[in-house]
């Protein structure tokens, strides 16, 4: 198999888990319903994205600055301990249906108990990329129905616009989710997805990303870079503008780097994002709707899907010819659009899918 071969064979992955974060999330809606897990208690008071916004940028400054202070293990204990939160939400609702309802309330909870903590130790003692994208998908599954029933149509779109623009930012201009990126990319950590190109890969014997991201920085001035990300950020970065006397070889070089890749990294973010809108359109219209046992699906939410997955093969094209790009600029207009397009096929005026 030559490395165009496995790379694209990667790309069919890393759309098979973004998928899973989205029908994992669809399917979650109801149960989440039904255990009241709503977040806020006015899911369309759009001022909750600004809150959310708030706690993100305050959440990325403790990062940063834990890393600056060497207190990387702090970040791991805590990514790990929100892991483990999240999946007890998710196994709380799959646990049930599997033991049946002979089980007594207790072997249930004592169930879900060791599931969830079963998951934070095989993230502290196997982080193996398998582990760390199984974790990431139940984790982004179960985040985006969180916010997802949580954030009103209005908010959800306002939360994807102002991300799409920040990500853009600390990319392109600030840079600092590239410092972070380097920071939590060695804690073996579900804030990325790892899609290997090799069979004979593992996450675990990988070496220090610290390299990869420096040939990035270096590689910015002369307009491609191939970053690992983290947390809404995919795994490139690119300024077209950066240097005007870039060459076509240069170009082509970084297209043959990114081929010869034995990993693709995509930040959980970037998959967890868009899905909010998907599960926010699932949960508060009920126009389109479409009959799928197991998850609650509607037009404007395929839309949204749809949307997604096209805004993540164009940054995927943009990674294998080595244009790389912040990935929420094109994964959240792609589910904006998306959606857009399914409500209006639906009946709905653009007013009320905007949720005005």
């Amino acid at each position: 198999m030559n490395d165009r071969t496995r790379v694209l064979a990667a790309v069919g992955v890393t759309v098979l888990l973004f998928l899973g974060v989205q029908l994992g999330a669809l399917a979650l809606i109801e149960p989440f319903h039904q255990s009241e897990r709503q977040a806020v208690e006015n899911p369309q008071d759009p001022t909750n994205s600004v809150l959310y916004f708030g706690v993100m940028l305050a959440a990325t400054g403790l990062m940063l600055a834990a890393f600056k202070f060497d207190l990387d293990w702090l970040i791991r204990l805590l990514i790990v301990g929100v892991s483990v939160m999240i999946a007890r939400y998710v196994f709380a609702e799959l646990v049930p249906p599997v033991l049946g309802p002979i089980a007594s309330a207790g072997a249930v909870d004592a169930v879900v108990l060791l599931a969830a903590l079963g998951v934070g130790a095989a993230l502290l003692w196997h982080p193996e990329w398998y582990v760390i994208d199984g974790v990431g998908v139940l984790m982004g599954a179960g985040a985006a129905a969180l916010f997802g029933i949580s954030f009103g149509l209005l908010p959800a779109l306002l939360l994807l616009a102002v991300l799409a623009v920040y990500d853009a930012i600390s990319v392109y201009g600030t840079e600092h989710m590239l410092d972070l990126a380097e920071g939590v990319m060695d804690l073996k950590i579900p804030v990325v997805l790892v899609v290997p190109t090799t069979l004979s890969y593992s996450y675990r014997a990988a070496g220090s990303t610290d390299d990869v991201i420096e040939d990035d920085r270096q590689a910015k001035s002369r307009a491609d870079v191939d970053a690992p990300a983290a947390d809404g950020e995919s795994e490139t970065v690119d300024d077209g503008d950066a240097d005007p006397g870039a060459t076509e070889t240069d170009v082509d070089d970084a297209g043959e780097d990114a081929l010869e890749r034995d990993a693709l990294f995509i930040g959980l973010g970037d998959a967890v994002i868009p899905t909010v809108l998907v599960a926010s359109a699932a949960s508060f219209l009920e126009v389109g709707t479409i009959a799928v046992p197991g998850i609650a699906l509607n037009v404007p939410a395929l839309g949204a899907i749809v949307g997604t997955l096209a805004g993540l093969l164009v940054l995927m094209y943009m990674v294998l010819k080595g244009r790389p790009h912040a990935g929420l600029p094109l994964l959240n207009g792609g589910a904006i659009g998306g959606y857009l397009i399914g409500a209006i096929a639906s009946g709905l005026s653009i007013v009320t899918a905007l949720g005005l």
